[in-house]
């Protein structure tokens, strides 16, 4: 049970007789509403309210449910002490007399917050009467909007240490009752806050709760001496329902970052060696390593790869952490047969014809060609011969959203943007799928972050990608910690639902 849940199920209580024990001795609430009655005919006699229209009386069917015998229902209107009604449109001054309270004076959670009124313009002060000004206790009502309709507070002359006077505006109404039991008027409103947030009609952007929408509503009426009881139990509870929330709210924001935290220290585990253990049998990174070395050489030399400039060697002050023996230290570019990005022009979209890649069409983790552009067949063979992505290559964002990895999982030909690089690799040396998490995990995503630079499109330039340092187990352990990793990605993401 959320907090909320657990205040409206006190509410619920409250407003059914069930939150605090019934006194026999208490006078029944029908002789006080009758001294209501009465003191609503004397205001209305000296001319202090106007005479309303009377509300239909409530019918045995209306009744949603049961009270206790010395309870009665009435409606709202029944016990107001003034015509429950919204402000005026007010005309705002830069300094005056009277403040205008507005619905976003009306806090969450019942609050007031003065400060947020602007002055209400001298020329027009005259139209509004003395009665239709804030008093102590008056309930206030938030009339529009969407997201605050149907807010309930309670103003109190402490909520206004300068004691300068305030009106309404339009967008909200108040509800004024004597102030013996306005505090339990406050309560069942509160109850009410749900409902009236769905009784609001207009348009969507602008919903508007009506005042005779408020008059009507349903009141149960206790013995005042109950009211008080029941104001004083659920002021005791509060205070428990608030540390509640705060656990709740503590408890929700550790289940919504705990299953990342968690992804990250299982890559981060993974890129030192610690999640799988290690086979001294397997052939060390080293070997691995030289022989990628050995086919890049053969590749220039044939002339089917250029010659790069070399890849600063590792310094000792680079290494974050300690790896296994056989486990290597390196530079992405240096295990990389090609690195590089896509076109740097815009080319010429066509309504169909190849796929045309850019950093939007990866930045989910996948492929997706549902929403990418297209170029011709003619373009996108001169563009292919420089930037050729195949089957189990791997891409990486490195414009705008930076460092998201993505395997090539289609034989399908397609283009690329400047957005995204292209990573080739030896795909029997080196496991796309541990690539892929290894760019994942912090090590990478630290570096991707502090080399993303520029403003706006901030870019990862591709010789700081070439220079990124990464950890290269050997190919046997490759295969074994992504098999580890798809065991627990799984389990992590129920812990998230």
């Amino acid at each position: 049970m959320t907090a909320q849940q657990l205040k409206n199920s006190i509410l619920q209580m409250a407003v059914q007789g069930k939150l605090v024990e019934q006194n026999p001795d208490d006078e029944p609430a029908s002789v006080l509403l009758e001294r209501i009655k009465a003191e609503k005919q004397e205001l209305i006699k000296t001319g202090k309210i106007k005479k309303g229209k009377p509300l239909p009386e409530i019918t045995e069917d209306e009744i949603p449910f049961d009270i206790p015998d010395s309870w009665e229902w009435c409606r709202l209107s029944d016990i107001a002490i003034k015509e429950i009604k919204r402000g005026k449109s007010p005309v705002y001054a830069e300094k005056g007399s009277v403040l205008v309270f507005a619905q976003k004076c009306n806090v969450k959670l019942g609050g007031i917050n003065i400060s947020l009124a602007k002055y209400l313009s001298d020329s027009v002060i005259s139209k509004y009467p003395q009665e239709e000004y804030i008093q102590d206790n008056d309930i206030i009502v938030n009339s529009t909007g969407t997201g605050t309709l149907g807010r309930i507070g309670i103003y109190s002359n402490s909520d206004n240490p300068t004691n300068i006077s305030l009106v309404p505006d339009s967008h909200v109404t108040i509800v004024r009752v004597n102030r013996e039991f306005s505090q339990y008027i406050y309560q069942i409103l509160k109850w009410y806050q749900p409902i009236l947030e769905k009784c609001g009609e207009g348009s969507t952007k602008q919903k508007e709760l009506k005042a005779d929408r408020i008059k009507e509503l349903f009141i149960p009426i206790p013995p005042l001496a109950e009211q008080h009881r029941i104001v004083a139990k659920i002021e005791e509870l509060l205070p428990y329902i608030e540390k509640y929330g705060k656990a709740e709210e503590q408890l929700t924001a550790l289940n919504t970052t705990f299953p990342e935290a968690l992804k990250k220290s299982i890559l981060q585990e993974a890129v030192q060696g610690k999640l799988v253990p290690q086979n001294p049998d397997d052939e060390p990174a080293s070997v691995l390593l030289e022989r990628i070395r050995a086919e890049k050489q053969a590749l220039i030399k044939t002339g089917k790869i250029k010659k790069e400039k070399p890849l600063p060697e590792i310094t000792e002050d680079e290494i974050p952490f300690d790896i296994p023996d056989s486990w290597e230290w390196c530079r992405l570019g240096n295990i990389l047969l090609k690195l590089t990005d896509g076109t740097h022009s815009t080319p010429k979209y066509t309504e169909s014809g190849i796929p045309f890649i850019s950093v939007k069409d990866v930045s989910s983790g996948n492929l997706d060609f549902s929403n990418c552009k297209h170029i011709s067949e003619k373009e996108h063979f001169e563009l292919y011969e420089r930037c050729n992505p195949e089957y189990g290559d791997i891409l990486l964002t490195k414009v705008g959203t930076t460092g998201i990895p993505v395997i090539v999982d289609t034989t399908e030909q397609f283009s690329l943007f400047v957005s995204v690089a292209l990573l080739k690799f030896n795909q029997e040396l080196l496991y796309n799928k541990y690539l892929i998490h290894m760019i994942n995990s912090p090590l990478v995503q630290k570096q991707a972050t502090e080399n993303t630079k520029g403003v706006g499109n901030k870019n990862w330039v591709m010789r700081d990608i070439a220079n990124t340092l990464i950890v290269i187990p050997p190919i046997e352990e490759q295969h074994r910690i992504v098999a580890k990793i798809e065991e627990l990605m799984p389990i992590i993401s129920t812990i998230s639902k």
